[in-house]
């Protein structure tokens, strides 16, 4: 496998080990990112990403990497357990300021209603997306027998009746 680009110096020790043991998961399957794309529900950029630690990967990136290296149950456990630990130690980005953070004269508000400057306030933690590969996802529940398809299979029925009898009284 090629050489990964070297990871950012101000990585917390939890997010650097998590990610070189990713990578080593990675490099053990022998796929590109294309192919690991393809065999997983997330894209190249995705996995470059998530591999060079610009982003945390969600915990069902990790799980799919997991069962396309092909590990035992134990070793995918442990990398759940490292997966949690990165998440919590993972740099959070910095916070753009929205439109309502400026006044009516276009600067900048930083601070809430309440005083407190935005670098103090509690962010959000990042989410664990819950998206599955299509082939991972538990089947969907058969929708209830619609009102409408009984309706249309009666007046299609009554269509069928009437142009019966009108095609026997017309040629009989």
């Amino acid at each position: 496998m090629g050489a990964w680009q070297p990871l950012p110096d101000d990585l917390p020790p939890e997010v650097r080990h998590f990610v070189e043991q990713l990578r080593q998961l990675k490099d053990r399957t022998g796929l590109s990112l294309v192919a690991l794309g393809a065999r997983t529900a997330y894209s190249k950029s995705s996995w470059q990403r998530y591999l060079n630690a610009t982003q945390p990967p969600p915990r069902q990136a990790v799980i799919a990497l997991c069962r396309v290296a092909g590990t035992g149950r134990d070793e995918a456990e442990r990398f759940g357990v490292r997966w949690e630990l990165a998440v919590q130690a993972w740099p959070k980005p910095a916070v753009m300021p929205t439109k309502a953070e400026h006044g009516a004269d276009g600067v900048h508000r930083p601070r809430e209603a309440d005083g407190v400057p935005r670098e103090y306030e509690e962010r959000e933690e990042y989410e664990d997306d819950p998206t599955l590969p299509w082939w991972d996802a538990p089947p969907k529940e058969p929708e209830p027998s619609s009102s409408r398809l009984l309706v249309a299979a009666v007046v299609l029925a009554v269509v069928l009746v009437l142009t019966a009898l009108i095609g026997a009284l017309a040629l009989g």
